[in-house]
């Protein structure tokens, strides 16, 4: 379908087959080719641990003390990370952008714009999520030093913990508005008031269902991380209106709780009325795949408009930027990207990406660049 698209100030102004365009305005002839909204990656660990840096890079898990909320990703964030670029090129305008999952709260996560030098011109939406995790990773590194928590039992009540701890702290708040700041307490009232959502990392459907029966507790607004085994709990998912941020499904079963992993869920889970989104877990799964990852799940059986959407607007919607991101809307940011071809066959790239109604790649000046023309 032919499409015009204008923009002001970085915003989408009109969107059609007969539209005013005004005489400024750059042209860009896209006629045979595929126009979409920037694609979005709804769980990363982008410029939290940089692309090829090792250690040095390796900024995204305090793993110092099981419940550490107060962490925010973006202190910890690199816009120099060369995977930005990957990103860019492959098609993806923005990202969620988290701690790792070695703790049972890890942190904050943002929702980032990936172009730029300076974060603070980047963010999007920040905070945006809570990092939890339950499971094996916890577990892994807390209980081989045979330190707290060292089962699930213990995640478990670790994460009631620090719901109880910052509902006391509110309460304190409420009685005393001079009580002491205690910035761990304060990010969990966040998620406690329902203004970000509790983004549990869980493969295994058990732990799932803990993760599930936590948030129903505190009735705070949560997402599944990862959510393996996501597709044996959905009558409990659908019950509570807990969306899945599934995936990544293009790696190795590296650990028994993603023995399970594969493309197929995506469809089972869709069809089934559960809300998801599709994502890379970068650097598990190099960012620039993520339109790989939505082409396997169509291959193996989801509706190619819901794979679609599980890189747009339902990625955006849980990334808290629904109203900004995901869809080619008037009044939306200019983020488009302009493929040679479908997107999902694999000849094709990427010819254009704009940010903000701003042309940030060019597929035939990079080449050019490359010859030195």
């Amino acid at each position: 379908m032919e499409a015009t698209c204008c923009y002001d100030d970085g915003q989408i102004v009109a969107v059609g087959t007969d539209v005013w365009v005004p005489e400024h305005a750059q042209v860009i002839d896209a006629h045979g080719q595929y126009v979409l909204p920037g694609f979005i990656d709804s769980h990363t660990h982008l410029g939290v641990f940089n692309d090829g840096e090792g250690r040095e890079g390796a900024d995204g898990n305090e793993m110092t003390h099981p419940v550490t909320p107060g962490i925010r990703a973006i202190d910890g964030f690199n816009p120099a990370d060369v995977a930005l670029r990957d990103a860019i090129q492959g098609g993806i305008t923005a990202a969620w952008v988290t701690p790792g999952s070695g703790n049972v709260v890890g942190g904050q996560g943002a929702t980032l714009r990936l172009v730029g030098h300076n974060v603070m011109d980047m963010i999007l939406k920040a905070p945006s999520g809570m990092k939890s995790a339950m499971g094996e990773n916890p577990k892994r590194v807390y209980g081989t030093d045979k330190k707290f928590p060292m089962t699930r039992m213990g995640v478990a009540k670790a994460l009631r913990e620090a719901f109880i701890a910052a509902d006391n702290y509110r309460k304190r708040l409420e009685n005393d508005p001079h009580t002491e700041r205690n910035l761990d307490q304060e990010a969990m009232v966040q998620v406690l008031e329902r203004h970000i959502p509790l983004r549990t990392h869980a493969h295994r459907a058990d732990d799932i269902l803990t993760a599930l029966r936590i948030a129903q507790e505190f009735g705070v607004q949560q997402i599944i991380e990862h959510g393996t085994e996501a597709f044996k709990v959905m009558d409990a998912l659908l019950a509570y209106n807990v969306p899945v941020s599934l995936g990544p499904g293009l790696v190795a079963r590296v650990k028994p709780e993603v023995r399970e992993r594969g493309f197929a869920q995506a469809g089972i889970l869709a069809r089934a009325g559960v809300k998801i989104s599709l994502i890379t877990d970068h650097p598990v799964v190099p960012v620039q795949y993520l339109v790989v990852s939505a082409a396997l799940a169509v291959r193996e059986g989801l509706e190619e408009v819901e794979a679609l959407r599980a890189i747009t607007q339902n990625a955006a919607d849980f990334c808290l930027v629904g109203d900004r991101l995901g869809s080619l809307d008037p009044g939306k940011d200019g983020d488009v990207v302009i493929w040679s071809g479908h997107p999902f066959e694999y000849r094709s790239v990427v010819d254009k990406t704009i940010v903000a109604g701003r042309v940030v790649y060019d597929r035939q000046r990079a080449q050019e660049v490359r010859r030195g023309e």
